[in-house]
């Protein structure tokens, strides 16, 4: 396996993401036969996390230095987008190689809220979601922007798992007639290849010292045990997600309606039925309509 691939493998596989179920699917099968030689075979539910390299107020230096925007704005309003997967580190901000990272977000939102220039900001999402670690933290953030300055979410496709958690934190949010939001909840994907190796005839002796060092490891089949112990983490980030979606709807979505929706996906008008978003829009009427709303502030 190429050093990229096996760092793909290492971002993929055995750590939580909060991911649609159905785009962790495809990934897993388009990369699949490359990460493992064959395809594979899923079997429960899967996940997804990334990662690179700086802090957020690194980065928001380095953007100053070389005199770089860290977003449009248009008549006072900020643009920010929160497209493709959402990953913890990376200097780049926006959509560069598929990803927005929550430092890139992080810095962009600090930005916002003390450029005076910036009388509004709009989140352009259009993300199946991705890693956990990061998104609870950006969804502070954004939250605080919104508590200081008025901010809409403007779905262009959709937004689930982690995506819909920073969605959540606008104050409004407007999708797509057939935009989907909403996959409240977590999930981890283990992969097994004791199997492949078996065939193989590979063997591989893991000599590790602490009683739970190898839990997990991809070389052995997965224990009830372990199994039920990452269930339980993934309980409590599912819950802890529900409370801040539920603050950042205030009364539109309760964390125990949150929690009733068992992580479904749903589309516009169930969405917006539901409490998940405001209103059915056209992305581009959306925005002309909040930026001529913030014009007559």
């Amino acid at each position: 396996m190429s050093l990229f691939l096996s760092r793909v493998a290492a971002e993929l596989l055995n750590t939580p993401l909060a991911i649609d179920q159905a785009r962790a699917h495809i990934m897993m099968q388009a990369l699949g036969p490359r990460l493992f030689g064959k395809p594979v075979v899923i079997a429960g539910q899967p996940d997804l996390q990334p990662q690179a390299g700086l802090l957020p107020q690194r980065l928001d230096v380095r953007l100053q230095r070389e005199g770089r925007n860290a977003f449009p704005v248009i008549d006072g309003v900020a643009v920010i987008e929160i497209e493709g997967a959402l990953v913890h580190k990376g200097s780049w901000i926006g959509m560069d190689c598929g990803e927005t990272s929550y430092e890139g977000l992080r810095t962009q939102i600090a930005r916002a809220r003390r450029d005076n220039a910036v009388r509004a900001a709009v989140f352009e999402v259009d993300s199946p979601g991705g890693a956990v670690s990061g998104v609870f933290e950006t969804a502070a953030d954004l939250a605080r922007l919104s508590a200081e300055k008025p901010t809409m979410a403007i779905l262009t496709s959709s937004a689930c798992s982690a995506a819909y958690l920073l969605a959540s934190q606008a104050r409004r949010i407007v999708m797509p007639e057939f935009g989907f939001a909403g996959s409240i909840g977590a999930v981890v994907m283990h992969v097994d290849y004791s199997a492949m190796l078996d065939e193989a005839g590979v063997k591989v002796t893991l000599i590790s010292s602490g009683a739970h060092k190898v839990d997990g490891n991809p070389f052995q089949q997965l224990s009830t045990e372990v199994a039920d112990r990452i269930r339980a983490d993934l309980d409590q980030v599912r819950s802890r997600f529900a409370e801040v979606v539920a603050g950042g709807r205030r009364k539109a979505l309760t964390a125990k309606a949150a929690m009733a929706t068992e992580a479904q996906v749903f589309s516009g008008r169930e969405a917006v039925t539901l409490g998940l978003a405001d209103a059915i829009g056209d992305p581009l009427e959306a925005f002309a309509a909040f930026r001529a709303e913030v014009s007559r502030l």
